[in-house]
C-alpha cells in the first residue's frame, strides 16, 4: 500500500471503531446527529469536498455528488447510522479500487524498469557514465554484471548470460557471445561486455517498447467508449429519476389519492434509490480490467497498443502467418545427408572444408553441421563457379559441392533428391557420393502454436510465403496449417490478406502473423497486425497492433487466451452490475429494498466487479 492509501484505511478503521462504540452508547436527539457526525465526517469529508467542487465546476452528475446527496439525506431523516455507514463502505470499494489499479501500475512499472539510467564508456582507462541519449551509433559500450543494457548493438568483447524476464516474459537466462546482437532493456548477469552500438537511444528497443505502453491507455475499446457514454447520460437521468420517486408519489396520495403524503418514506426510497444507482461498479472495473489485461499481457512478454486492439484480439478467428522468421527459424540448417555412401560426418567433413572460404549463407550452414574447427591447411586449389558450387582439393583428393549443374559439369550423374530444400550435391575424385539437403527449419514450438489456435477455436491458419510451393506445401502440411499460398511478392500478400478479409463476416477478426520489413503492409491491412519479436524490423514493429517480446509462436496462443480472458471479464461485470442494478433498483423503488441492500448494490458489486477485473493480470501458462 502506498501513503495514501495507508492514510485511507487509518480513516476506514477509525470511522468504524466510532460506529461501533456510538451504536452502544443510549444517546439521541442532537447529541447522537452531533456524534455521528465525528465518523461522517472522517470517512467522507473528500467526498463532500469533490461534490461541491464539480457543483462549482458544472460537472453535477458524478458518484461523489450521488453519495454526497444520498448519506446527507439519511442524515437528515435522523438514519444517522445508515448515512455514516453507507459512505464507510463507499469508502472501502474505493481503497479497493485504488489498490487494484495499484496492482495493474505496478506489473507495468516493473516493465518500465527497463529503462536504463546510464552507459558506460572508456576513456583512457577509465569508465565514464553518460546518458544513453548522448551515445552515437557506432560507439563502444562497457556493460558489467548486473547492469541493464542501455542501447541496442553487437558484442565485440565478452561473453555472459543475459537476463530477458523483463522484455519476453521468459525466465530462463539466455547466453550471449562476441558476434550475438544484443538488445536494449536485458540485464546482464555475469560476464563484462563491450557492444559496439547500432542504434541511437530514441531508436533502440526499450525506448520502443517505452512509448508503446505509454500509448497504450489512450486508445479505448468500443466497450470502454460505450461506458463513457452510458455513464454521462445514465448518472443524470437516474438523480433525475430519484426526484421523480421523492416527490411525484406523495404528491399523488396527497391531491389525486387524498391520503397522507409520506414524505420521509418516499424520499428514503429516493435515496436509496440514489445509493443503489451509482455507476461506479461499471466506470471502475471497465477500464481497470482492459489496464490489468494490457499489463498482464505486457508482463507474459505480449505488448498491445490499446484496449481497441485487444477487444479486436478477442474476436480473431482467422490467423495468416508468414512463413521465414514466423513460423521458421529464417536460419538455413542442414537437415539431412541422402544417398551417401560413405559415413554422414566424413561427407559433412569433405563439404564444410571445400567451402571454407565461402561467405554464402550455404558455406555456414554446412560449416555449422560439421561443427568442428576448421583447418584451412588442408585445403588447396579452390575454385568458385557462381550459380554451380565449389571445386576443391581436400588432403589431395578432389571433391566437387554444388547443384546438379556442377555434377553435369563434371560428367557425374546425381540423384535427384524428393524432400523440399536446397539439395548440395557432393562428389569425391568424380564419383557420386551422395547429397547434403538443407532447409530453413520450423521453429520448436510452431506445430503446438498452430494446434493451440485451433483448440482455441480459430477456424483457420493460413501460411503466404515467397518460397517454391513444393518447400511451402511441405512445411504448411508438417506444421498442421489449413491453407498455404507460396511464390508472393509483397504486394501480392497484401492482396491475399484483401481476399481473406472480403470472404469472412465482419464480427470475426483476421490476425497476420510477421517480423520482415515486407511484412509492414500486411500487418497495418489485416484487423489486427501480430509483429513477431524484439528483433523483428522496426517497421513491423511500428506497423503492428501487438509486438511480441520474443520469436515464439506460441505468444500468439497466449496473446489471444489473454485477450479473450480479458473481453469474457468485461462483459462479466457490464451484465453482473447491471443486472444487479436493475434488481436493486426496482425493489427500492417499491420499498422492499433499504439502505443495507443499496450499499450490497453499490459498494459490493463494485467490490466484486474491481475483485474480478484483477483477475486479468494473471496469466496461466500454456
Amino acid at each position: 500500500m502506498n501513503k495514501k492509501q495507508k492514510k485511507m484505511l487509518t480513516r476506514i478503521i477509525i470511522a468504524f471503531a466510532l460506529i461501533v462504540v456510538l451504536s452502544l452508547l443510549p444517546v439521541d436527539g442532537y447529541l447522537e446527529f452531533a456524534l455521528y457526525m465525528i465518523p461522517y465526517l472522517v470517512i467522507g469529508y473528500d467526498i463532500l469536498k469533490k461534490a461541491f467542487k464539480g457543483i462549482c465546476n458544472k460537472q453535477v452528475f458524478d458518484e461523489n455528488f450521488l453519495m454526497a446527496v444520498a448519506t446527507i439525506g439519511a442524515i437528515l431523516l435522523r438514519d444517522y447510522k445508515e448515512g455514516t455507514a453507507v459512505m464507510l463502505f463507499y469508502q472501502i470499494g474505493e481503497l479497493f479500487q485504488s489498490y487494484a489499479v495499484g496492482k495493474s501500475r505496478r506489473n507495468i512499472s516493473e516493465l518500465m524498469d527497463i529503462r536504463p539510467d546510464y552507459a558506460n564508456i572508456e576513456k583512457d582507462g577509465k569508465l565514464e557514465k553518460v546518458d544513453p541519449d548522448e551515445v552515437e551509433i557506432g560507439s563502444v559500450i562497457v556493460v558489467q554484471p548486473g547492469e541493464k543494457v542501455p542501447l541496442d548493438g553487437v558484442i565485440v568483447e565478452g561473453t555472459t548470460t543475459l537476463n530477458t524476464s523483463a522484455l519476453t516474459g521468459e525466465s530462463l537466462p539466455r547466453s550471449a557471445k562476441p558476434g550475438d546482437e544484443i538488445i536494449s532493456g536485458c540485464i546482464n548477469m555475469t560476464g563484462v561486455l563491450k557492444i559496439r552500438t547500432t542504434k541511437e537511444f530514441d531508436e533502440s528497443t526499450v525506448s520502443k517498447i517505452l512509448e508503446l505502453i505509454e500509448e497504450s491507455s489512450s486508445r479505448k475499446s468500443r466497450s470502454e467508449n460505450f461506458i463513457s457514454k452510458f455513464a454521462r447520460y445514465y448518472t443524470p437521468a437516474v438523480c433525475y429519476g430519484a426526484l421523480a420517486l421523492a416527490v411525484l408519489p406523495p404528491i399523488v396520495n396527497l391531491v389525486i389519492l387524498h391520503n397522507p403524503a409520506m414524505w420521509s418514506q418516499w424520499i428514503y426510497r429516493a435515496l436509496t434509490f440514489l445509493v443503489i444507482s451509482c455507476p461506479c461498479a461499471l466506470v471502475i472495473s471497465i477500464p481497470l480490467s482492459f489496464f490489468a489485461g494490457i499489463g498482464g499481457a505486457s508482463n507474459a512478454g505480449v505488448l498491445v497498443k490499446g484496449s481497441n486492439y485487444l477487444e479486436t484480439l478477442s474476436e480473431t478467428k482467422y490467423v495468416v502467418f508468414d512463413k521465414t522468421g514466423t513460423l521458421t527459424k529464417g536460419v538455413f540448417e542442414v537437415v539431412g545427408v541422402h544417398h551417401n555412401k560413405m559415413e554422414e560426418q566424413k561427407i559433412l567433413e569433405y563439404a564444410a572444408l571445400a567451402e571454407s572460404f565461402s561467405t554464402h549463407p550455404i558455406s555456414r550452414s554446412l560449416k555449422n553441421a560439421y561443427g568442428k574447427e576448421i583447418d584451412q591447411n588442408r585445403v588447396s586449389d579452390v575454385e568458385e563457379i557462381s550459380g554451380n558450387g565449389v571445386m576443391a582439393k581436400v588432403d589431395g583428393v578432389s571433391v566437387a559441392v554444388g547443384n546438379a549443374r556442377l555434377m553435369e559439369r563434371i560428367y557425374v550423374k546425381p540423384i535427384e533428391c524428393h524432400s523440399a530444400g536446397t539439395v548440395i550435391h557432393v562428389a569425391i575424385d568424380g564419383v557420386y557420393e551422395g547429397h547434403i539437403l538443407i532447409s530453413d527449419v520450423p521453429k520448436p514450438t510452431s506445430r503446438e502454436a498452430i494446434a493451440k489456435l485451433k483448440k482455441n477455436g480459430i477456424k483457420e491458419t493460413v501460411m503466404l510465403t515467397g518460397d517454391i510451393d513444393r518447400v511451402a506445401q511441405q512445411v504448411a502440411s508438417e506444421l498442421g496449417v489449413d491453407r498455404v499460398y507460396s511464390e508472393l511478392l509483397p504486394a501480392d500478400k497484401v492482396t491475399k490478406v484483401e481476399e481473406l478479409l472480403a470472404k469472412k463476416s465482419e464480427k470475426e477478426k483476421l490476425a497476420f502473423v510477421g517480423d520482415g520489413i515486407n511484412d509492414a503492409p500486411v500487418l497495418s491491412r489485416a484487423d489486427i497486425g501480430i509483429a513477431m519479436g524484439a528483433l523483428g524490423s522496426d517497421a513491423a514493429i511500428e506497423a503492428a497492433d501487438v509486438v511480441l517480446m520474443d520469436d515464439d509462436p506460441m505468444k500468439i496462443v497466449k496473446a489471444i487466451r489473454i485477450a479473450r480472458k480479458c473481453m469474457r471479464i468485461v462483459y462479466e461485470n457490464i451484465y453482473f452490475a447491471i443486472g444487479i442494478k436493475v434488481i436493486c433498483l426496482l425493489l427500492g423503488a417499491v420499498g422492499i429494498a433499504n439502505m443495507w441492500v443499496a450499499i450490497f448494490a453499490d459498494v459490493g458489486v463494485m467490490i466484486l466487479a474491481v475483485l474480478n477485473a484483477i483477475r486479468t493480470l494473471f496469466v496461466k501458462k500454456l
